[in-house]
């Protein structure tokens, strides 16, 4: 039975209570009381087909937990059933914003494992190709950023400015994305003619859009308003939860793997690392700008040194013979040549037809071998039984690892800013699916 005549201690008339019940426990029962909701798998705020289920009281998050598995590939099982250089068409399809990362660090393994140097002309390739790819993840990350928290004009400016990376990546590989251009020993194919032009073009606009951005962003009331003091995690929290890229360095951290762990010749070029003290979703904005221009200076740095020769070793039982093909100024895939020896050499047609259907073998043993993709640490642990197939393949996927940090960004932070955080976490599903 109930009624709606105050009870003795003066609840208002307008109050609802049940008879016989002690007032202060139904109280205490409704405050206590949490609410678990669904964000995702399909939300456009969730950077994928990501599933979070929030626990709330009222709209401040107690808690969130990340549910994964709804883009599974099975990515890493079905390279177990493909020759070496056919693994590189699966791992560039993981991050589907970093391909040229997971390919590079998948051959950086095999290289490993067959003990072969790659040759200077292909590493330095490698750089200029990656660090522009670290530059187009992170135009995404911004772009997406900006339109989940309503700024439409930085969506628009930053797939603008990608599509002029990937028509570079489209010029030299045939692909936007998903490229298979690094290969084991080297690349698919040299650079085009107008490479290092269509690089210049890139190194002059880039600068300036990125000044745009700042202008728009940097002061902008409500872009501040919904980063700052938003997702913050220490430096300690990020040592224990494995969180590495740029939210560890927006903790203060200066830990990048070019710099800890040179690879690819990296090392031979001048760079900073960009920190930030603060560990909030805005410290990580301002770490990935910086990001983006210290990968611009790489790269010009890159096409002062860009050397010519070979862009694969000249190993008949790695190599293509097309790939090996080099013209009179020592710049490889001659196309002349290349008819030559596939039209009457038919040694160097039966070996290219071995290898292209057969693979070649690498030797027994077992590789680690980890890059800084734009998410972070990004690691490959390899193993051979020496046969043409890996036997195993398992990644450290950075967006993997970083997405368990979610719950504690999230904690205490309204509904609202869930979506701030998991921007500023920058997770693709393709790499935490594998």
């Amino acid at each position: 039975m109930t009624t709606t005549e105050p009870a003795p201690g003066g609840v208002p008339d307008n109050e609802i209570f049940v008879d016989g019940a002690d007032w202060e426990d139904v109280v205490d029962a409704v405050v206590d009381d949490t609410i678990t909701v669904n964000m995702g798998p399909q939300h456009p705020s969730t950077h994928g087909v990501l599933r979070l289920v929030l626990e709330l009281d009222g709209e401040t998050v107690l808690r969130v937990k990340p549910v994964v598995g709804y883009l599974h590939t099975g990515i890493e099982k079905n390279a177990e059933y493909r020759t070496w250089v056919q693994g590189t068409t699966f791992f560039t399809r993981m991050d589907y914003l970093a391909p040229l990362h997971n390919e590079l660090a998948f051959c950086l393994g095999t290289e490993r494992l067959l003990g072969i140097e790659v040759p200077e002309r292909a590493q330095v390739i490698r750089v200029i190709m990656t660090e522009f790819n670290r530059i187009a993840s992170h135009l995404v990350w911004l772009a997406t950023g900006g339109m989940e928290l309503g700024s439409t004009t930085m969506m628009t400016a930053g797939f603008r400015e990608r599509e002029h990376i990937l028509d570079l990546f489209e010029s030299q590989s045939g692909l936007r994305m998903n490229h298979a251009y690094i290969r084991p020993g080297g690349l698919a194919i040299d650079v085009t003619d107008d490479f290092t032009q269509r690089c210049e073009a890139l190194l002059e606009l880039l600068p300036k859009k990125i000044v745009e951005y700042e202008d728009l962003l940097l002061r902008n009331p409500i872009w501040n308003d919904r980063l700052r003091g938003i997702g913050i995690i220490d430096a300690e929290r990020c040592y224990a939860l494995g969180v590495t890229g740029p939210l560890l360095r927006a903790a203060g951290v200066p830990y990048d793997l070019r710099k800890a762990q040179p690879y690819s010749g990296i090392e031979r070029f001048d760079f900073d690392v960009p920190t930030e003290t603060a560990g909030d979703s805005f410290a990580r904005f301002l770490v990935r700008i910086e990001e983006m221009r210290q990968s611009m200076r790489i790269i010009r740095q890159a096409l002062d040194v860009l050397p010519g020769g070979p862009v694969m070793v000249e190993d008949r039982e790695i190599a293509w013979p097309s790939q090996q093909a080099l013209g009179p100024d020592g710049i490889g895939n001659d196309p002349e040549y290349i008819r030559h020896i596939m039209g009457e050499s038919m040694e160097s047609l039966i070996n290219h037809f071995k290898l292209v259907t057969q693979g070649f073998t690498v030797p027994a043993g077992q590789v680690y071998e980890a890059i800084e993709s734009p998410r972070g640490e990004l690691g490959y642990a390899i193993t051979s039984t020496g046969t043409n197939k890996p036997y195993r393949v398992h990644v450290r996927e950075p967006s993997f690892v970083n997405l368990q940090a979610a719950d504690e960004m999230s904690s205490g932070h309204m509904v609202s800013d869930v979506v701030v955080v998991v921007a500023s976490l920058d997770p693709v599903m393709g790499g935490v699916d594998r």
